[in-house]
């Protein structure tokens, strides 16, 4: 019997199992993550090591770096994680990573570390979406909260309205046809010459400045769930480089203000229009740009004048994290999903 039919066993027996705990492992972007997590909801550990600081220099992500940083950190991570839950690795039922999507080489770190350790302890190997991860951050969060309900979806890399009928079952209602909202953050954050990661400088700069400019997105796709961030952040660049051009002072406070207003605008009224259509009464958001503290205050606003029940993980679950990944892999361990054999890659892409 090889390595994935003693694992087929092993996976459905943890399926009738009372307590599972799993270890998993996030390294999609700049951010080394190992967490323990029992049953889905109880965090035991979750330690991040962050390269923030590493790739502020650059004012992005450099791939190449990431990934080096992601091999030399992995292994302490790993240790640190198992020390703060008070378990050694004997005590692990299963592994998840995170597969998909995110930078090849960072992702690659954390496949070939968790099939490795997955290998040597003889114990399944759960593949996780990155997607999902973020979505199960909420199930940590709100430890009462079940499908169906909602999800807006806001990171660097996606954006999208989710309908999450059950743990493991989505259907997509809507999407941005060009850049994600947390790219267009990072664009914008850079022609204003703000530090590295954008989006909380953003944030941070907003609270100080006006909504003294008309930036507006595509009304072309008004009447759908559909989202196009390409127009508003090309005009704020294009903005911004004409002031320069003539040597105009700008107040950097009041283009951000203004920008996060029509952006934050869009993403509430879409998603708040399609969870009162579509939904069961529950919004969630999910997401590094759910941290953003003005979409939260206009989502929790709209959700009470409507009387729709509003969910957003808290902050150290809505960036990068390993502990929403094993959330994720507790989840589709019940439903019988994410099962992955020693030949298991990264993947850039993952669909929604």
């Amino acid at each position: 019997m090889n390595y994935y039919q003693r694992m087929e066993q092993k996976f459905q027996a943890l399926q009738k199992k009372k307590d599972v705990i799993i270890l998993s492992v996030e390294s999609s972007c700049d951010e080394t993550s190992v967490a323990v997590v029992k049953n889905g909801r109880e965090v035991l550990s979750n330690i991040v090591a962050s390269q923030i600081d590493i790739h502020r220099r650059f004012g992005g992500v450099v791939p190449e770096v990431a990934s080096r940083n992601h091999i030399t950190a992995i292994s302490n991570i790993f240790e640190e994680a198992l020390k703060e839950a008070g378990l050694s690795k004997f005590d692990l039922d299963a592994v998840a990573v995170t597969y998909g999507a995110g930078l090849i080489g960072a992702l690659l770190v954390g496949v070939n570390f968790a099939k490795a350790l997955a290998y040597s302890l003889d114990i399944p190997l759960i593949a996780v979406s990155h997607v999902f991860g973020h979505i199960a951050a909420n199930y940590i969060s709100h430890q009462t909260l079940e499908p169906p309900f909602t999800c807006l979806m806001v990171s660097g890399g996606h954006t999208a309205i989710l309908k999450v009928e059950d743990y493991c079952s989505f259907k997509l209602i809507g999407s941005t046809v060009d850049d994600a909202v947390g790219e267009c953050f990072d664009k914008v954050a850079r022609v204003l010459q703000l530090p590295y990661p954008g989006g909380p400088e953003i944030d941070k700069l907003a609270k100080e400045g006006h909504s003294a400019y008309h930036f507006s997105v595509s009304n072309a796709l008004k009447n759908s769930y559909n989202f196009s961030f390409s127009g508003i952040k090309t005009a704020v660049v294009n903005f911004v480089h004409n002031k320069a051009q003539k040597n105009e002072e700008i107040n950097k406070a009041d283009i951000a203000c203004s920008f996060q207003e029509a952006v934050t605008e869009e993403l509430c009224e879409k998603a708040v229009r399609a969870c009162q259509v579509e939904g069961k009464g529950k919004l969630v958001v999910a997401g590094g740009v759910g941290a953003n503290s003005r979409l939260k205050e206009k989502l929790s606003n709209a959700c009470l004048e409507r009387r729709i029940d509003f969910y957003a993980p808290v902050l150290k679950y809505c960036t990068d994290n390993a502990a929403m990944i094993g959330s994720a892999a507790f989840f589709m361990l019940k439903s019988g999903l994410g099962l992955a054999n020693l030949d298991l890659t990264a993947k850039a892409n993952v669909g929604l």
